[in-house]
């Protein structure tokens, strides 16, 4: 049996291009959106949810391609463009009866929930992301050896055929094997959720595959013309990233001070999957942004 959020309701709500997302409902109030990271599903905000949800309405959907949710064919690049993922979850919010929310996005989330936030400033009110760097200035600070911890970035950027096969054929051990290189604590993922995240990857491949392949085209061309054309977020923007230190080998809050004026760029001890590692200090994060 697949966990599931204790309290919140699940509906199959309208994206865009007539995707349909799998989304958990829960709570009251100003309404909160939160996205999924990879290879996740809406269930790693299960902690972080339910902690918001007695002050706001949280809305968590798998994103198209992921978990519960439609999985078109890549027949275009624009399929799985961020663009069109921040597009399913305009809408979506607005078949709630929204027409402004705040936006949480992790990993793979945040980089729709960036997207989101330069084409939807009048929707989107607060943008939070959690341990990612723009799609342009990831592919920037990507180089020489350092770049091996990105290995998938690369695989997945190949043309159609190659990545999906070699996935495909060992999908638990690909997905898995970021579940646990990426944990700093391992029992931040239970068996019971740790098993329904590689489900749901295996049954996806192909779109997880053409979701990564649209960000090494498509989402840096829609980044680089914001970029050259001075965009920048209209909002408030906390970002939230792990404490690599002098590993990292570049400056993350600068890179996201040149999109975000208005910035809160914090580090956190815990590991990759932090809303699942330090439920506490992510919503409290959450919390202080939506406060701004």
């Amino acid at each position: 049996m697949t966990p599931g959020i204790p309290g919140f309701r699940h509906a199959r709500l309208p994206g865009a291009d007539g995707v349909q997302l799998s989304t958990a409902i829960g709570g009251s109030g100003s309404p909160v959106v939160l996205l999924h990271g990879f290879p996740q599903t809406h269930l790693m905000w299960r902690h972080v949810a339910a902690r918001l949800a007695t002050e706001h309405t949280v809305i968590c959907p798998d994103l198209r391609g992921y978990g519960a949710s439609d999985k078109p064919a890549a027949t275009s690049p624009d399929v799985y463009a961020k663009r069109a993922m921040a597009a399913d979850v305009v809408s979506l919010v607005a078949a709630l009866g929204h027409d402004r929310f705040a936006l949480v996005g992790h990993d793979r989330g945040a980089l729709v929930a960036f997207r989101a936030g330069l084409d939807h400033p009048e929707t989107v009110t607060h943008l939070g992301v959690l341990d990612v760097v723009p799609t342009l200035d990831m592919w920037n600070v990507l180089h020489g050896v350092s770049a091996a911890v990105g290995y998938h970035l690369f695989l997945m950027a190949q043309p159609p055929g190659l990545p999906e096969t070699m996935i495909a054929n060992s999908a638990d051990v690909f997905f898995g094997s970021f579940l646990d290189a990426w944990a700093c604590d391992p029992a931040a993922i239970p068996d019971g959720v740790r098993a329904a995240y590689l489900r749901a990857s295996a049954a996806a491949v192909p779109s997880i595959v053409a979701d990564y392949r649209a960000s090494a085209g498509i989402d840096v061309a829609h980044d680089q013309a914001d970029f050259d054309a001075g965009s920048q977020f209209a909002m408030p923007v906390t970002v939230v990233q792990q404490d690599w230190g002098a590993q990292l080998g570049y400056d993350a809050a600068q890179v996201w001070r040149a999109w975000a004026p208005d910035l809160d760029h914090r580090l956190t001890r815990a590991g990759h999957f932090m809303a699942e590692e330090a439920p506490d200090e992510i919503a409290e994060a959450i919390r202080e942004l939506l406060a701004r």
